[in-house]
């Protein structure tokens, strides 16, 4: 495990078997977890990194690296950007390694249908295409893995950590709690709203989302939800901030966003989100590494 974890470090594609060994080893601890996984303070949270590989390297070298740091990640591991295979190995090596020291959660993009079609799949058939079995078989081995992946966070019983939002499904967290999460994301469902939902500040109530998946949700739900389980607040992350974070209704939703110049082109900070042992946040910001300013380069090159 050990020698795996220095060669993704590194940013090195792992040999087939390898990968399978990881993926198999990762479902088997990620089975014993619960919905809800109850992570103490301090922690450190981080948002969508969405392949951007050498910035989840500075995000390492900037929050420290485990197991003196406790880290919850929030999901969005994979698409948009170059290295998402290199991403999602180093967080499942990371993972197997030190487990209680790391909290990977499920996004929208931990999925078949989403990660078939922004990136992930094209990139292992581009990364392990020398024959159309292995690709396959790699990006099968790493989805079949994000069936295993938790839905939610509680810090210290009292700030509730998930990828995206509310469900009107749900109204307590033992709701969470009871779902059957080893499965493909299904449309239409609470499961579903907890990966895609955006906090509004326009409406009250749940509304109908843009992005066709998901709702919006005003603070009224968000209250009564706080309220219900005893919480102080919600962090999310799944929707892009130019400033690397947002807060919404008085801080009682706060939003992390960890892929700095995303796309190679927003030219947006990133942020993580760190808890201390009081459980009193901070945000620190921080800007694309360089490797990111090269591919973006390379990018408008073309």
């Amino acid at each position: 495990a050990d020698k795996f974890l220095n060669a993704a470090l590194k940013g090195k594609l792992l040999p087939l078997y390898a990968l399978k060994w990881i993926c198999g080893k990762s479902m088997k601890t990620l089975q014993e977890e619960q919905n809800i996984i109850e992570i103490s303070s301090p922690v450190t949270v981080v948002g969508d990194i969405h392949g951007q590989f050498y910035d989840l390297l500075k995000i390492l070298d900037l929050g420290g690296k485990p197991p003196s740091t406790k880290y919850l990640f929030l999901g969005d591991y994979v698409d948009r950007g170059k290295h998402s295979v290199q991403v999602i190995t180093l967080l499942l090596c990371l993972k197997i390694r030190y487990p209680d020291h790391i909290t990977l959660l499920r996004g929208n993009h931990e999925c078949r249908e989403i990660s078939a079609h922004y990136g992930f799949f094209s990139e292992c058939c581009a990364k392990y295409g020398g024959n159309d079995d292995d690709s396959g078989d790699v990006w099968k081995a790493f989805t079949d893995v994000f069936d295993y992946l938790p839905l939610a966070a509680l810090i210290n019983q009292k700030v509730f950590a998930v990828h995206a939002g509310l469900s009107p499904g749900i109204v307590c967290l033992d709701q969470i709690r009871v779902l059957d999460r080893f499965s493909e994301l299904v449309k239409f469902s609470p499961l579903q709203d907890l990966v895609w939902s955006d906090p509004t500040e326009v409406h009250k109530g749940f509304w109908k989302s843009d992005r066709g998946n998901g709702f919006l949700f005003g603070e009224d739900i968000v209250d009564r939800f706080l309220k219900e389980n005893g919480l102080t607040r919600i962090v999310r992350s799944h929707q892009l901030c130019k400033d690397g974070y947002q807060e919404f209704f008085g801080a009682k939703v706060l939003t992390v966003w960890s892929a700095p110049n995303y796309c190679y082109r927003m030219e947006n900070k990133a942020s993580i989100l760190t808890f201390d042992k009081d459980c009193q946040y901070k945000f620190t910001k921080f800007d694309a590494s360089e490797k990111n300013l090269e591919a973006a380069k390379e990018i408008f090159q073309q």
